[in-house]
């Protein structure tokens, strides 16, 4: 049955994929937020697909915690669930992501309509140049920025090293972070598989960057988002 119910929510995907980078492509000439908000249709209509197939469903804590303006998301990764839910959730953003997911066809060329900000992580000091720069420009222009500092899906239970970039860009442009924790892994894991269960998400305050280096607030987020972690999965 959870093959299936998975099966049935793959199909969906790959059904509607092509028409929302239809659709992306289409929306060039117009703002980033606009256009953003445009393709981010895709993702808020799989998150109701997700839940029809496959009975994935979320719980949000600390909704009140979001600001009102433009700030940098740092959030746990556990699963390809957070690509698609923080687009249903919080206010139009960018996503600071490795280039070679914009030369995937189809999906990246989507992808790149959205104004990601793709860096090239084996370039050292010169990607958290281009962090800053491009971040700067996208926060500028209204868009949130979401960040996951261990770079990489982590499994339910495991932690990784929460790298340096996000706490840099919040620092060299004094924007707030929003810490983000949530146990998407234990619903869809790695994997084609997914299990039906509800997702917990929890909110932090933001955090304040005009008195912080980025080494302390990276410790900050890591201790934050990782006690919640030992919360959520202790439910």
């Amino acid at each position: 049955m959870l093959f299936l119910r998975s099966c049935l929510f793959f199909i969906g995907q790959m059904l509607t994929a092509p028409i929302f980078t239809l659709i992306a492509l289409l929306a060039w000439p117009l703002n980033p937020v606009t256009r953003n908000r445009l393709i981010s249709g895709w993702a808020r209509s799989m998150i109701c697909w997700l839940k029809i197939t496959c009975n994935i469903r979320h719980e949000i804590t600390g909704l009140e915690n979001m600001p009102d303006s433009a700030c940098i998301i740092l959030a746990k990764h556990q699963s390809t669930w957070e690509t698609f839910a923080f687009q249903a959730i919080f206010p139009t953003q960018v996503y600071v992501l490795k280039r070679e997911l914009l030369w995937i066809p189809i999906f990246g060329w989507g992808l790149a309509m959205t104004s990601p900000i793709a860096i090239n992580r084996a370039s050292g000091r010169e990607a958290l140049k281009q962090l800053v720069t491009k971040g700067q420009a996208r926060l500028a222009q209204g868009l949130w920025v979401v960040i996951f500092p261990e770079g990489t899906r982590i499994a339910p239970n495991q932690r990784g090293k929460y790298h340096i970039g996000g706490a840099w860009l919040a620092c060299h442009t004094q924007t707030p972070v929003l810490p983000v924790a949530h146990n998407a892994g234990s619903c869809w894991p790695k994997g084609f598989i997914k299990k039906p269960g509800l997702i917990k998400m929890h909110i932090g305050p933001p955090i304040q960057t005009t008195q912080l280096k980025a080494d302390a607030l990276n410790l900050q987020v890591e201790n934050w988002i990782e006690a919640e972690m030992q919360v959520l999965n202790a439910a």
